[in-house]
C-alpha cells in the first residue's frame, strides 16, 4: 500500500508565492538572507534564516547570503565570520555569498541616474534639521532650501562629496519624492552620507556610503531576488523599496512580504542592549550561555534542530506576539531526550560508606546509555565501598513521602544494589559528612530475590573512581518578562550558579567541548569550551522538567 505523505504546512508567504506562480507573475523563487555584520545573530535572526532558506528550498529555488555592509563604522569581519558559522550550524547552505559593498559602483551609478533625472539632490541640512523639516504623522514636512538645485549643481556637489572635499555630516544626497506624503519614509529620504572611514571590504576607495533603504532594494533587484522576505517593521518601507527599483529602471521590483518578528520573553535581542550587557560585564561575552545569541545557545548546548523546531512551532504570522521562553526550552528538551546519552553525576556530593562491602572489592555496573536507543550500548560504571550521592538525597528527619535515604530506610542505587542507612556522621556544626549503609548482596541489578519493594532510586558515583568537574547552572537572565529600558534593574542575580567539587564517573575521561549528556535526575549538560583536562567544565543546558513557573 502506497504511503501517503503529509503535505508541508502552509503559511501566508507560501500562499502569496503559490498565487504568483499560478498566475505567471514569477516562474522561479529566489530569496536572500541579508544580515548587517555589526553584531552576532540571535534567536530572532533564526526565524528569518529559516523562512528565507526553507522558502527557497520548498520551491526548488535558491537563497543567497548577502552582508549588508553599508555602515563600516559599526561593522567588523569578526561579525561576518560569526554569521557564517551560525548559519552553517543551523544547517543551511547559501547558493552564493555577496556583500552590499560588491554593488557600490552599481549603486553609485544608480544615484547619478536619479540626479540626472531630477529625482535626487544634494542637501546641506544637518541631520537634526532634516528631522525638523520632515514633519510629523499629522503634519506634512517642508522642502529643504536645497531641493531646487539644478541637476548640474547636484552632480558637481555629489562628485565633490565623493572626492572627499567635505567633512562628515556636511552634506547628504536625498531622493526627491514628496515631503507631504502620509508615509514619512517617502519624505525625501537620505540616499548617501559622508563617512571618512575605511571599509572592511573596499578599504579607502569610498568616503560616501549608501543608506540601507537605497542599497537594499537595488541589491535585491540586481541579484534577481523574486521575494524579499522581511520583518514587519519594514512594511512602511515597501513603497520606498518599490520606488527606488522602478525609478532606476527595473521592470518589476521583487515582491516584499513582511512577517512578524520573533519576540521572546525574559530576554533582549537588541544589538545595542546586548552590547551593553557585554561591555558592562553582566555577561562574559556575546556567546555567554545566558544570551539568546545563536553562539550563546550553541555554547549552552542547544541543538540546532531544536532551534528549527521552535521556529516551526512558532509559525509565520502577521500579528505581533510574544512567545514564552518555555516553548524554546521544551523544544531543546525534546531533542536532547532523544539524542543525549545517559550518565551519572553528583553535583553536591555526600559520601556514603557501605560497611559490609569488602574493602578492596570493585565491580563494573553497566548502565544503558539510552533507554530508547539500544544501539548506543552500555556504559561501565565502577561500584565500590565508598560512594557519593546527592546531599539532598539524605535527611536525618525527613517529611512524609520522602522516599530517599534516611536512618533505617532502604533505597535502590541505580543499576547496583539495595542499601539501608544504619548511621551517619556530622561535623561540629551538625552538618552530615558521611552516611553508613549496609547492602544486600543478592539485590545486584536493583532487584531483591524475596520480592520486597523500595520506593526510592538514587544515582551515585564511586568516590575513588570518579573525577571532579565544575558545573555551571544557568537560569533566565532577567526576572521580568519584558526587560525593555528597565533591563539593568531586571537582571536575575541567580542566572548563573557555578558549582565546584561536582563528581562524574571516571569513564567520562575524554570530555570534549560540545559533548552532551543527560545526567540522571539532574538535566541535560554539555561540555563548555572553557573546559580543560585538568578542570572540566559543563553547562546545564536545560533541566529535565521546567521549573520556572513553580519559581
Amino acid at each position: 500500500m502506497e504511503e501517503k505523505l503529509t503535505p508541508a504546512p502552509s503559511n501566508f508567504i507560501y500562499d502569496f508565492i503559490d498565487e504568483d506562480l499560478q498566475n505567471g507573475v514569477n516562474t522561479r523563487v529566489q530569496t536572500r538572507f541579508p544580515p548587517e555584520p555589526n553584531g552576532y545573530l540571535h534567536i530572532g535572526h533564526a526565524k528569518a534564516i529559516c523562512i528565507d532558506f526553507e522558502t527557497a528550498e520548498k520551491y526548488g529555488g535558491v537563497c543567497n547570503l548577502r552582508m549588508d555592509d553599508t555602515n563600516p563604522v559599526k561593522e567588523d569581519t569578526e561579525y561576518i565570520d560569526a554569521i557564517l558559522e551560525d548559519i552553517r550550524w543551523l544547517g543551511f547552505h547559501w547558493e552564493k555569498m555577496y556583500y552590499a559593498s560588491d554593488y557600490f559602483d552599481f549603486l553609485y551609478a544608480c544615484a547619478l541616474k536619479l540626479i540626472r533625472d531630477g529625482k535626487a539632490y544634494v542637501d546641506d541640512l544637518s541631520a537634526e534639521q532634516i528631522r525638523e523639516y520632515r514633519g510629523t504623522l499629522t503634519e506634512p514636512g517642508k522642502n529643504s532650501p536645497c531641493r531646487d538645485r539644478s541637476v548640474e549643481e547636484n552632480l558637481a556637489l555629489f562628485r565633490r562629496m565623493t572626492e572627499g572635499e567635505f567633512p562628515n555630516g556636511a552634506k547628504v544626497l536625498r531622493a526627491k519624492i514628496d515631503m507631504a506624503s502620509p508615509n514619512l519614509n517617502m519624505r525625501d529620504p537620505v540616499m548617501y552620507r559622508i563617512a571618512h572611514v575605511s571599509h572592511h571590504q573596499t578599504g579607502d576607495k569610498w568616503c560616501v556610503y549608501p543608506m540601507y533603504d537605497f542599497a537594499h532594494p537595488l541589491s535585491d533587484a540586481r541579484e534577481g531576488v523574486t521575494y524579499s522576505l522581511c520583518s514587519l517593521e519594514f512594511e512602511n518601507h515597501r513603497p520606498l523599496y518599490n520606488w527606488f527599483v522602478q525609478q532606476v529602471g527595473f521592470d518589476e521590483p521583487p515582491r516584499q512580504i513582511e512577517f512578524a518578528r520573533l519576540n521572546l520573553n525574559y530576554c533582549v535581542t537588541s544589538k545595542r542592549k546586548c552590547l551593553e550587557l557585554v561591555q558592562k560585564g553582566i555577561v562574559s561575552g556575546w556567546d555567554d550561555p545566558r544570551m539568546v545569541t545563536l553562539c550563546g545557545m550553541r555554547r549552552r548546548g542547544y541543538p540546532p534542530e531544536a532551534i528549527r523546531d521552535f521556529v516551526e512551532k512558532v509559525g509565520v504570522a502577521k500579528a505581533y506576539s510574544v512567545v514564552d521562553y518555555g516553548l524554546l526550552e521544551s523544544c531543546v528538551r525534546d531533542r536532547l531526550n532523544d539524542t543525549a546519552p545517559r550518565a551519572m553525576a553528583v553535583l553536591e556530593p555526600l559520601k556514603i560508606v557501605i560497611d559490609n562491602y569488602p574493602d578492596d572489592q570493585t565491580e563494573e555496573i553497566f548502565i544503558e546509555r539510552h533507554p530508547d536507543h539500544p544501539e548506543m550500548g552500555e556504559a561501565p560504571v565502577t561500584f565500590s565501598k565508598e560512594l557519593y550521592i546527592e546531599k539532598s538525597d539524605f535527611m536525618i528527619d525527613p517529611p512524609k513521602k520522602y522516599f530517599r535515604l534516611y536512618p533505617g530506610n532502604e533505597v535502590r542505587l541505580k543499576g547496583a544494589y539495595f542499601v539501608q542507612c544504619v548511621s551517619f556522621e556530622t561535623d561540629g556544626s551538625g552538618e552530615v559528612t558521611c552516611v553508613h549503609c549496609t547492602y544486600d548482596p543478592d539485590s545486584r541489578g536493583g532487584n531483591s530475590p524475596d520480592g520486597r519493594k523500595v520506593r526510592g532510586t538514587l544515582h551515585w558515583v564511586s568516590a575513588p573512581h570518579s573525577r571532579e568537574v565544575v558545573i555551571r547552572q544557568y537560569d533566565r537572565l532577567f526576572t521580568e518578562e519584558n526587560p525593555g529600558d528597565n533591563m539593568l534593574e531586571a537582571i536575575n542575580p541567580d542566572s548563573l550558579r557555578e558549582l565546584t567539587g561536582c563528581r562524574v564517573d571516571a569513564h567520562l575521561d575524554s570530555l570534549a567541548a560540545g559533548d552532551v549528556f543527560q545526567f540522571m535526575r539532574q538535566g541535560y549538560f554539555c561540555v563548555d569550551p572553557d573546559s580543560t583536562p585538568e578542570r572540566p567544565v559543563l553547562n546545564r543546558t536545560v533541566q529535565l522538567n521546567s521549573s520556572w513557573n513553580k519559581k
